[in-house]
């Protein structure tokens, strides 16, 4: 639901143009808002951003054995040096979790994130195939895609619903426009 109001009109009409707020209000009934979700969605984003991290640094412990490894082997397909695309990977797993941890920019640092777990659920499938999935019961006990997967519907999330009101970098829900001046 949308209020639109109209404020302002009176010093803006000496000039010609009008000042026009559009207000979207929760639609939840009054305007509540559902702390126990909004708790839920600040958890599970500190919670896959702090665990991330671990998958950055583990990849800055080894570049090399990763870009010959997973990369090379892989990923033949992109350009330039494997060892770039490693450094680009790990950077992007360490610095977009902070992004989205704090909210800063966090569909676009949910965007990176889940396009690093597209390229790692990828890796798994051509690595080790689908193992049976999803009927099938692994040695392992669970796919080797499974965790990529599962981060990258998360991230997926992220990227559709942003990061939720528990946010330090919450973007308003007020958005004021003045429209043209047809005089």
């Amino acid at each position: 639901m949308a209020e639109i109001g109209q404020s302002g009109a009176q010093g803006s009409q000496a000039n010609g143009s009008q000042k026009v707020e559009v207000v979207v209000q929760s639609p939840s009934s009054a305007g509540e808002i559902n702390i126990t979700a909004e708790l839920a969605i600040f958890v599970l984003r500190i919670l896959v951003s702090i665990m991330m991290v671990h998958h950055g640094l583990e990849k800055f412990q080894d570049p090399e054995g990763f870009s010959e490894f997973v990369v090379s082997k892989y990923f033949p397909f992109l350009p330039g040096d494997p060892i770039i695309w490693t450094y680009a990977a790990s950077v992007t797993q360490i610095i977009c979790p902070i992004g989205l941890a704090t909210g800063l920019f966090a569909r676009v640092a949910s965007l990176g994130l889940f396009s690093t777990m597209a390229f790692a659920v990828y890796f798994h499938l051509l690595d080790t195939g689908l193992e049976g999935f999803p009927l099938a019961v692994v040695e392992a006990h669970n796919y080797t895609f499974e965790l990529s997967a599962i981060y990258a519907a998360i991230f997926f999330y992220f990227i559709c619903a942003g990061p939720g009101r528990l946010a330090a970098f919450k973007k308003t829900n007020k958005i004021t426009y003045y429209p043209k001046d047809n005089s």
